[in-house]
């Protein structure tokens, strides 16, 4: 983040130069030595937080997640195969017939004023 994307004089208002350059300068170091500080302090602690946070999702989708899905797909395919078999021979039929009866339909829009 720049000192203009979060203090934005727009056109027609603007202040002092000295205050402008002052408060620049007073941004970018704080920010800059800021940012040094609690990295300093929280750095280390929160990449060992986020390492094992990582490590353990790491862990459960290999492990865990996965495994569970493959083998769910595994039993659920019997049961597809019958339910498309199901469907191919009531419904396919059906809806064919339905088609060609409907087929034959012309609709016509005429404005009338």
């Amino acid at each position: 983040i720049d000192f203009e994307d979060v203090i934005a004089e727009p056109e027609g208002t603007h202040s002092f130069d000295g205050i402008w350059k002052a408060s620049f300068t007073t941004f970018t170091v704080t920010k800059y030595w800021f940012y040094r500080l609690l990295s300093a302090i929280f750095g280390i602690p929160m990449a060992l937080i986020w390492g094992i946070y990582f490590a353990i999702l790491s862990f459960l989708h290999i492990w865990a997640v996965v495994p569970c899905i493959r083998s769910y797909l595994i039993e659920i395919q019997c049961i597809s195969r019958v339910y498309s078999i199901c469907i191919h021979t009531f419904c396919d039929p059906l809806f064919e017939a339905m088609g060609k009866v409907f087929s034959s339909i012309r609709a016509t829009v005429r404005k009338e004023i």
